[in-house]
């Protein structure tokens, strides 16, 4: 069974109740924010996904708490980004390694126990 905060998708209305930012915002930040694009339905609503959700939480926090502009917040996000897509690398490989170093210990010990 799915808790509400484990779907796949929301609507605008309730991205804005779970990151108290009115959903006109949203709609403009969309325009402003290249990275910020939620797919919509067939309906032609918007369905973000949690992604969006953390990038809403990261857009405010850097345009309400550090200050930044809307272009200082759009560079720095871009900046981030390419560092994000680093670290995804570095942990997908790590995951792949992991993965690999488990199905040899699991083909050691069945030899062992032959």
């Amino acid at each position: 069974m799915r808790k509400d905060n484990d779907k796949l998708y929301y609507s605008i209305s309730e991205v804005a109740r779970m990151t108290d930012v009115k959903p006109y915002v949203l709609r403009f930040w969309e325009k402003e924010f290249p990275l910020l694009k939620p797919k919509k339905n067939r309906g032609g609503n918007r369905t973000y996904q949690k992604r969006e959700i953390v990038l809403v939480n990261r857009i405010k926090h850097l345009l309400y708490e550090e200050g930044f502009t809307i272009e200082g917040a759009r560079q720095k996000l871009k900046e981030t980004q390419k560092q994000t897509r680093q670290e995804t690398k570095v942990a997908e490989t790590l995951h792949q390694i992991k993965k690999e170093l488990l199905e040899l210990q699991r083909l050691l010990s069945d030899e062992k126990n032959i």
